[in-house]
């Protein structure tokens, strides 16, 4: 925990505290609740194996347990097993490149991503998620000149209404995530994708870490993270939870991913924003051990008691 924001926090919390009503403390308020998640790395071969191997890590939210291909009775063994759990499907992961320059590329994954939905829809998960794509032919998601175009940008709405249309889910919702140097790079053009590519099924994917492009935002990440849920959240459907520190010793800015807790993104904007939706999961990711994302579950669970949600 950083030592400002456990300043500001403390700040927060007695000024809080003052204006409770007679006979109220803060311990009496109920917590709010945020759904965490990650990778389980315990083999499993059944639901209730899947099942236990939550409960273990205390998740109430679950990346797809289930590939692309499983039979429908598997996948509906699989989806009871949650509801009757309380376990969150968080989501489907359909990363590819569906506006590869390759045609062929991109033919192929434009259907990973329509059988990911179909996937994500049949089994009840929360999303069906993916990065809109790249012009670089040599890294699926890499930056490239013409990312930010308005070309690409057109692109992308018909790739995208061509996936969530061949689909027609009912219950799952299509999202992108951010990126840096692709659409959506801000909560702004993920805002005006939503408006061109009008699906009532496309939602949005938030992973603050990757919408922290300059010093600024780095120290100001905060207040971006509650300017993202004041504009997309109805839209949220799934998070990631990383963390990001920058380098002190380098002429040019380098930001870099780090285990949460280990840098600076605001986890009590964060947790404290995200408390107020309804079953939108925080899922950990991009760790290398299951140890590692025992230390990182901690730490997220620490600063939510900081900030009264129950993580």
């Amino acid at each position: 925990m950083k030592r400002r924001n456990f300043i500001s926090m403390s700040a927060a919390g007695m000024a809080a505290l003052s204006v409770l009503p007679a006979g109220l403390t803060a311990s009496s308020i109920a917590p709010s609740k945020v759904r965490l998640g990650g990778p389980v790395f315990e083999k499993y071969t059944s639901p209730e194996e899947w099942i236990a191997a939550l409960r273990k890590l205390v998740y109430r939210a679950a990346y797809c347990p289930v590939s692309v291909g499983a039979d429908s009775a598997t996948i509906k063994a699989y989806q009871a097993a949650a509801a009757k759990n309380d376990i969150v499907i968080a989501e489907v992961g359909a990363w590819s490149n569906p506006i590869d320059p390759d045609q062929e590329k991109a033919k192929n994954a434009i259907q990973k991503c329509v059988d990911s939905l179909a996937l994500a829809d049949e089994i009840g998960a929360n999303c069906c998620v993916n990065v809109s794509g790249s012009k670089n032919p040599k890294h699926w998601a890499g930056p490239h000149k013409d990312n930010l175009t308005d070309a690409t940008f057109d692109l992308i709405v018909e790739t995208t209404r061509k996936i969530i249309d061949a689909v027609k889910p009912t219950h799952t919702f299509y999202t992108l995530e951010a990126m840096p140097w692709a659409y959506p790079d801000s909560a702004n053009s993920y805002l005006k994708l939503i408006k061109a590519i009008d699906r009532k099924q496309f939602g949005v994917h938030l992973d603050p870490m990757n919408l922290i492009t300059s010093p600024q935002i780095y120290y100001g990440n905060g207040e971006m993270i509650r300017d993202c849920f004041r504009k997309l959240g109805p839209q949220i459907r799934s998070c990631h939870a990383k963390d990001i520190t920058l380098r002190e010793d380098n002429a040019v800015p380098q930001l870099d991913e780090i285990l949460a807790g280990k840098g600076n993104l605001d986890y009590s904007a964060f947790l404290t924003e995200l408390a107020k939706l309804k079953d939108v999961p925080m899922m950990m990711e991009h760790l290398n051990t299951a140890e590692e994302y025992v230390q990182a579950a901690k730490y997220i669970r620490s600063v939510g008691k900081m900030v009264n949600v129950e993580v």
